[in-house]
């Protein structure tokens, strides 16, 4: 009898273990082509996947297996980078990068790699300026155990979209840097300074900016866009439907090549649960700023029948991404007042910088940031980087062994960005041990904001929070002239790019590399503070 029992038990756990063990195979078929595209009634010639301006959303559930085969029907070389998951770099999809080639047109190209996290996240092009002109979509991926309850979700991506392309973009502003800026200070404006402030710092404050080559309203450095949500523009109101007293997770994604924006949804508190598909301890807001690459997932719950406009304002204030959260088809909500447009001050200048230039600069009467400026109605609470808090306690608590300063800079004059002195390199970058964990300080030394992004492995923001609650991200937004540090633990091997996710930032130079090396190769013997190739 007893022979028998355990021969059941055997027989139990032989059907049982392949069973837990096995992870489901999730496979999609991307066919990414070139074709006419109409937007506000304009046509022009983009990148299309299986059809449509954004993709397809990817859906995977943690733990599976991603099988993505992606034919590439154009005449010029692609790929698809998965941006925020962790995946071998082999997969990571971006040319140049630990043996990765292009798609050749033509050509199929299949990547593989399990799916070893959850969350809110998007894949795009990693060549040329595909990524401005269409080739970029969601990837939602759920969790083992749901913890965020919501009775309904939606995806809202927004994207800048522009008729010309992205060549053409990029020529534009080396040929003149301030290309796109139709929104400068006139004689008007400077007569208004004299009279607030008087005509000796109205003068000096024009010289100032006149020696730095910089404009007071170049907050982002191309305009002209027409903003979508789902691919779809406010006069085309994408509609999300919901009942009285559900519970809506709103899945936004900033898949935009060059805008950032502050959103809102007036009349609705927004309750934060994840970001960069990390969750966070739920916090509520009333709106948020969106960096290039970042996402936020978001909990609301409208209590009656009315229509809610969802409001994406780009931060030139020079339009609006609009969709509706609505009881039924058809509905609309209000259009929101565009906000004054901010303007940078001096106090968005890199403080080295300025002393160096005026070691005498009185620095008492700084005047308040232009790029914290949301020009909101007083008592709005705005999402801080401050207020995220890691829900499920950080794992590596070790003291970095060292940091690595990064400096963030540029020539305006040429259009040239710079990561650590220098445009991008192949020869250059950042080294790391396996699991070492570092400090990566990035100084600002530009007066614009630049999203970065670290391929290949999330870095933990130094928030203010206690070590274990500092949230995790794969893209971080550095305020003009500010300085912020991320801690890294360097557990994917690889050489991983590391850039600025403008893309014509990235375009013109700001991009490097980390390369983390494998488990079993010797330490790096270098000096402490930096290890460059």
């Amino acid at each position: 009898m007893r022979i028998i029992e355990i021969a059941k038990l055997i027989l139990a756990f032989g059907f049982a273990l392949p069973i837990m063990a096995h992870a489901e195979t999730k496979e999609y078929n991307l066919v990414i082509a070139r074709q006419n595209v109409t937007i506000n009634g304009v046509t022009s010639n983009k990148i299309t996947i299986n059809g449509t301006l954004p993709g397809p959303v990817l859906r995977f559930k943690e733990g599976d297996d991603a099988i993505i085969h992606v034919t590439n029907n154009m005449p010029e070389d692609t790929s698809v980078h998965w941006h925020g998951l962790i995946v071998p770099g082999n997969m990571d999809g971006a040319p140049g990068f630990n043996g990765t080639m292009p798609i050749k047109p033509h050509e199929t190209f299949t990547y593989q790699f399990p799916i070893k996290q959850s969350g809110t996240y998007w894949y795009h092009s990693h060549t040329l300026g595909q990524e401005q002109e269409g080739l970029y979509a969601g990837i939602i991926i759920n969790p083992k155990e749901e913890t965020i309850k919501s009775d309904r979700e939606y995806v809202v991506l927004l994207s800048d979209y522009k008729h010309e392309s992205a060549k053409q973009t990029l020529q534009h502003l080396k040929s003149s840097s301030d290309y796109y800026q139709y929104h400068r200070k006139t004689i008007i404006d400077y007569f208004k300074d004299a009279k607030e402030n008087g005509i000796v710092a109205a003068s000096k404050n024009s010289l100032d900016w006149g020696k730095m080559r910089m404009l007071p309203t170049d907050l982002s450095d191309v305009t002209g866009y027409d903003f979508l949500i789902n691919g779809m523009t406010p006069n085309e109101n994408w509609t999300g439907l919901y009942k009285k007293g559900e519970k809506i997770r709103l899945r936004f994604i900033n898949a935009s090549a060059m805008s950032m924006y502050d959103v809102r949804i007036p009349g609705l508190k927004m309750t934060i649960v994840q970001a960069d598909g990390q969750d966070v301890e739920p916090f509520a807001v009333d709106e948020f700023r969106f960096g290039n690459a970042e996402t936020y997932d978001v909990i609301v719950e409208p209590k009656d029948d009315k229509a809610y406009t969802i409001a994406a304002e780009p931060i030139d204030r020079t339009g609006f991404a609009i969709g509706t959260l609505a009881a039924f088809m058809g509905q609309k909500g209000e259009m929101p007042a565009p906000r004054p447009r901010a303007l940078l001050t001096m106090a968005d200048m890199n403080m080295e910088l300025m002393m160096k230039d005026d070691p005498n600069m009185d620095m008492s009467n700084m005047p308040p940031s232009g790029w914290a400026n949301a020009n909101a109605p007083e008592g709005t609470k705005i999402l801080d980087y401050s207020d995220l808090r890691s829900l499920k306690p950080q794992s590596d608590l070790r003291e970095p062994t060292r940091d690595i300063v990064v400096r963030l800079g540029g020539n305006m004059e040429r259009y040239i960005w710079t990561m650590d002195g220098h445009v991008f390199d192949p020869k250059r970058g950042f080294k790391v041990d396996f699991n070492e964990r570092v400090r990566l300080t990035y100084i600002n030394e530009t007066m614009m904001a630049h999203p970065i992004h670290l391929h290949g492995m999330f870095v933990q923001l130094e928030n203010g929070q206690d070590m274990d609650k500092l949230p995790s991200k794969h893209t971080v937004i550095v305020p003009p002239g500010k300085t912020l540090s991320v801690l890294l633990t360097a557990d994917n091997p690889g050489d991983w790019p590391f850039h600025c996710h403008l893309f014509f930032h990235m375009a013109s130079g700001m991009m490097t590399q980390i390369s983390v090396a494998q488990p079993d190769a010797p330490k790096i013997q270098c000096p402490k503070w930096i290890c460059l190739q």
